[in-house]
């Protein structure tokens, strides 16, 4: 019998890349598509588990769903920094540079 390609797999594996090189895009555009991505693996694992000779690219999933988790973790990160700024700083003076510098300064203790 010949093996299946098991579903989403290229599908997984895009998004789990994605998610770490969108990270920076607020953390937003990278949270959801890591999540999306360990979800439709998860979902791939239990199907592979239940006939694994009949499938083929388990591999393809491993992999995305690990990439899928970094982003997930980096987007995370990255979007708490964001927050931890706005509440620090304020979102007007995250708009003007030379507010931002002066009150990076008045923090530092210069």
């Amino acid at each position: 019998m010949e093996q299946q390609k098991l579903p989403n797999v290229t599908l997984i594996l895009v998004f789990g890349i994605f998610s770490i090189l969108t990270c920076c895009c607020y953390g937003i555009v990278g949270l959801i598509l890591g999540i999306v991505a360990i979800f439709l693996a998860n979902k791939a694992k239990k199907v592979y588990l239940e006939n694994p000779e009949n499938y083929s690219g388990f591999q393809n999933v491993k992999i995305g769903k690990i990439l899928a988790i970094i982003g997930v973790i980096l987007s995370a990160a990255y979007l708490l920094f964001v927050v931890w700024l706005v509440l620090t700083f304020g979102i007007e003076t995250l708009q003007d540079q030379e507010l931002l510098k002066e009150r990076m300064q008045e923090m530092m203790g210069q």
